[in-house]
């Protein structure tokens, strides 16, 4: 049997900030043992799916910026940070800091969420390609793009978590 303060202290973070996500896969019966980390994503995903449209903006929104202030003063959760320096962002030059912060501004102004990318496997040039291309993106593209980001970062946590399938 699954403890479940055991199993939320384990995954309530995998969806960034968002401990319902856990919660709700584990109270209606969704994860099973022996935990996998592909077991526990369809679990969790399938939770942040059903969430209202409210909800999920919330899981979006829980995310930080990339490159940006909370970065900068040390306040990203140890998952962000991690994924953010293995990506080079805590390494950019003063043009390239300007840059994602430009497109930062201009991305949560139009969509009213940060930009959201799995970086693992990525470099800054790649995520300010993909910043430059959706954040041409419409309102409803962009949230459903952001969404499969974060279920992606969802399953890169698991995988160091959890053997695989």
């Amino acid at each position: 049997m699954i403890d479940r303060t055991d199993f939320l202290d384990r995954f309530g973070g995998v969806f960034e900030h968002s401990p319902f996500i856990a919660e709700r896969a584990l109270d209606v019966g969704a994860v099973s043992e022996p935990l996998t980390a592909g077991g526990v994503h369809a679990a969790l995903t399938d939770a942040f799916r059903k969430a209202s449209h409210a909800e999920q903006l919330g899981v979006l929104t829980a995310h930080p910026d990339l490159a940006g202030k909370l970065a900068i003063a040390g306040g990203l959760t140890e998952d962000s940070r991690k994924e953010q320096a293995g990506a080079g962002l805590d390494r950019l030059n003063l043009a390239e800091h300007a840059r994602f912060t430009e497109l930062n501004t201009a991305y949560t102004e139009k969509f009213g969420f940060p930009f959201i990318i799995a970086v693992k496997g990525l470099d800054k040039d790649d995520i300010l390609a993909a910043f430059e291309k959706r954040v041409g993106n419409t309102a409803d593209e962009e949230f459903e793009t952001a969404k499969g980001q974060v279920e992606r970062i969802a399953l890169l946590r698991l995988n160091a978590l959890l053997p695989g399938d």
